[in-house]
C-alpha cells in the first residue's frame, strides 16, 4: 500500500478556517489555534443574535403600534385581540409600517375594530 502524506489536506483545512477569520484582531486572524477558538465563539454569537434580532424587531413593532393605537384611543392588547376576533390577518410588522407611513389606513383599521 502506498504511503499517504496528509500535509496538503491539513494545510487546506487550516487555510479555509483562517479565511473565515478575516477582520479579526490580533493573533486570532493568523494563528490557527486562536482563530479556531474565536470562530467557534463568533458562530455561537451569530446564531444566538439572529434569534434575538427577530425578538427585538417584534418588540419595536409592538411599541410603534401601541403608540399609534393609543393616539386613537385604544390599547395595543385590545387592538390585537379584536383584530383576531374579526379575522383580520395583519401581522405586527405590517401594522407598524401602516402606523408610520399610512396613518389614514391605520385609522380605518382602528375604526373597523372599534365597531
Amino acid at each position: 500500500m502506498a504511503r499517504v502524506k496528509r500535509g496538503t489536506m491539513a494545510h487546506k483545512r487550516r487555510k479555509h478556517l483562517l479565511s473565515d477569520t478575516k477582520g479579526f484582531r490580533w493573533g486570532r486572524k493568523s494563528k490557527y489555534r486562536l482563530a479556531k477558538e474565536a470562530l467557534i465563539h463568533a458562530w455561537q454569537h451569530s446564531f444566538r443574535d439572529r434569534k434575538a434580532k427577530k425578538r427585538s424587531f417584534r418588540q419595536l413593532w409592538q411599541v410603534q403600534i401601541n403608540a399609534a393605537a393609543r393616539e386613537a384611543g385604544i390599547s395595543f392588547s385590545k387592538l390585537i385581540s379584536s383584530l383576531k376576533k374579526r379575522n383580520i390577518g395583519l401581522d405586527r410588522k405590517i401594522l407598524a409600517q401602516l402606523a408610520q407611513q399610512e396613518p389614514k389606513i391605520f385609522q380605518k383599521i382602528i375604526e373597523t375594530v372599534k365597531r
